[in-house]
């Protein structure tokens, strides 16, 4: 018994708990199609302090199931919001924020100052003090960055506005924090505090966008080129945690650093394949996030207090909804679009808790008065998934049609995606481009990547065998996807998973032989082409020519040649008809 005590550790119990509630949360709401954002604020209530933990002493087996250090969580719940916000900066690079600039400090302002305003007009009426209605109004006003983003699209319409008003609400929690300690009775020099953290948030800033302009290309192309996933992880954590604690140093919050760490990235040729490989752990992260949303709700106090917190709870819903909704039209949004973004931003979020934390620090707020605000917050949170649904079907009814969560077309044609760039892909590119049809190619050489791009080819540094890089590139939307890489087995890997994603893609693959090219029929190509075939039956008929040969009984043996191995590759892919060849059909019509 000794020894099994020894290895016990409450950060291991905790650690287990976890990974086992996402081991079943994530299967069981994704077999549902229900975001597992519930399921996780739903496992925080069960194993959390007011859940079973209470019934620990009681029971004690119940200690190796629950949370039983719910403070040591809190690193682990920042660490995920970090990662989204990182996330969010790989997407949108500088060029798309400065686009969005007029969203972002238009309508983001005009949406936290009129939703903050009229909250606190409405508490300091029914008897709070203006300065903690102020507080509460401010602290209300927020939106949750981490469901909202998780649950909708950054390029619809929807999207665009959520993250803009985000972006706003991340970008002001410092001052707002700062305001409130300013407001407090026993404040001192808090203007002072808040004038040197922003000179000196910006001297940090700059410099990192200074140095992670030169910096970083190098650094990725480098652990690029070891083709080491462990690296290329290694050097991704690294840049978001320096950044994160830069800005954290100079006093702004290290969401701000970690945005910025992503705006850099997605400036490079990496940032896709930066993107995929941090992806699970931002997703594990943003899980034990939304556990301690659930550990914090105490049911009982909910339940002594079970209307008052409801009409709380809608009351903030319902103006937030309509205010924002109201900005939005107001700014040029469709019906549809103004609805749904609306309500989707209408519930308090994660931030709000730090607001509330920041106002009873300061004695805006009594600790009864924070208490209750944060229960309100927790419920918003977890009913943020119902609303986001609840906003399609409104917003479906307003405009008559199904709002479009695709970006507008814009007459331009869908590009193809060139997987593998080397001598195949390089030519396969040019006659693209003679064309006039876009691509975009992708390659895990670095070398490779940095020299097509030196030579004004669209090029990405991509690894299309690893998790869904070709869906974050686009696949979904291409005209066709092109595997040019002599690979075999990826190819065919790859194959198999695109086709069950796009069943009606085009998928054009390079084979080594027939009974490659069989294999890529098997796994859902719609063409694959030989090169040993095709090489081998141009080089004959060359020889054919030259050693006199007449040219009729050339290309009637050529397309008899050609017809068998049709026929070979049909039976071994077990095709129901013969494969085209193109090439021959091509070259007959243009000899006719």
């Amino acid at each position: 018994m000794a020894g099994s005590s020894d290895l016990y550790s409450p950060m291991m119990s905790d650690a287990l708990v976890i990974l086992g509630a996402a081991g079943i949360v994530i299967p069981v709401f994704n077999r549902f199609r229900i975001t597992p954002v519930i399921g996780f604020i739903l496992v925080g209530l069960l194993v959390g302090p007011f859940g079973m933990g209470r019934h620990v002493f009681d029971m004690p087996w119940l200690h190796y199931v629950t949370i039983t250090d719910p403070d040591g969580l809190e690193i682990f719940a920042e660490f995920g919001i970090i990662l989204l916000l990182f996330s969010i900066g790989l997407e949108l690079s500088f060029a798309r924020l400065w686009e969005m600039r007029r969203m972002v400090f238009g309508l983001g302002s005009l949406e936290l100052i009129v939703i903050a305003a009229s909250l606190t007009f409405i508490l300091a009426a029914i008897g709070q003090s203006f300065s903690g209605a102020m507080a509460l109004g401010l602290a209300l006003a927020l939106s949750s960055t981490a469901l909202v983003l998780k649950i909708t699209e950054t390029t619809t319409p929807v999207g665009k506005a959520a993250l803009a008003m985000l972006l706003f609400e991340d970008i002001a929690l410092v001052p707002i924090i700062f305001l409130l300690g300013a407001l407090g009775p026993h404040a001192g020099s808090g203007v002072d505090n808040l004038l040197n953290t922003l000179l000196w948030g910006t001297v940090v800033v700059g410099g990192l966008l200074i140095f992670g302009r030169y910096l970083l290309p190098p650094l990725f192309a480098q652990a690029a080129r070891t083709k080491s996933p462990e690296l290329f992880l290694a050097a991704s954590l690294l840049v978001v945690i320096v950044a994160s604690l830069a800005t954290a140093a100079a006093g702004l919050s290290p969401i701000v650093g970690a945005l910025v760490a992503g705006l850099l990235i997605a400036e490079t040729e990496y940032h896709s394949e930066v993107e995929q490989i941090t992806e699970p752990f931002k997703g594990l992260a943003l899980g034990v996030f939304l556990i301690t949303i659930g550990m914090s709700i105490d049911l009982a106090v909910v339940w002594e207090n079970l209307g008052s917190i409801l009409i709380a709870t809608v009351a903030v819903i319902v103006l937030k909804a309509v205010v924002t909704g109201v900005m939005l039209r107001i700014m040029g949004a469709r019906r549809g679009t103004a609805t749904e973004a609306g309500i989707l931003m209408s519930s308090p979020s994660e931030t709000t808790l730090i607001v509330l934390t920041a106002a009873g620090t300061a004695q805006l707020i009594q600790p009864g008065t924070a208490q209750f605000w944060q229960i309100v917050t927790a419920l918003g949170l977890t009913v943020t998934p119902l609303l986001a649904m609840a906003g399609k079907v409104m917003a479906k009814r307003v405009d008559g049609v199904e709002t479009p969560h695709r970006p507008a077309d814009d007459g331009t044609r869908p590009r193809t995606l060139i997987v593998g760039f080397g001598r195949v892909g390089h030519l396969v590119a040019d006659m693209l481009t003679r064309h006039g049809r876009p691509y975009l190619a992708i390659d895990s050489d670095a070398d490779l990547v940095a020299h097509g791009r030196r030579l004004g080819y669209s090029v990405a540094f991509g690894n299309a065998g690893r998790g869904d890089a070709l869906l974050r590139l686009g696949a979904s939307e291409s005209a066709a996807v092109i595997l040019t890489m002599d690979e075999p087995v990826t190819a065919q890997r790859i194959v198999r998973k695109l086709r069950l994603q796009f069943p009606d893609l085009p998928i054009l693959a390079r084979a080594r032989d027939a009974d490659h090219a069989a294999q890529l029929y098997r796994a859902g190509a719609s063409y694959a082409v030989p090169e040993t075939l095709e090489s081998s039956l141009q080089l004959s008929e060359a020889a054919l020519v030259e050693t006199g040969v007449a040219m009729g009984p050339i290309i009637a043996s050529v397309h008899e040649k050609r017809d068998e191995f049709r026929e070979m590759i049909m039976e071994r892919g077990g095709l129901a008809e013969k494969p085209s060849l193109k090439t021959a059909q091509l070259r007959e019509a243009g000899q006719g």
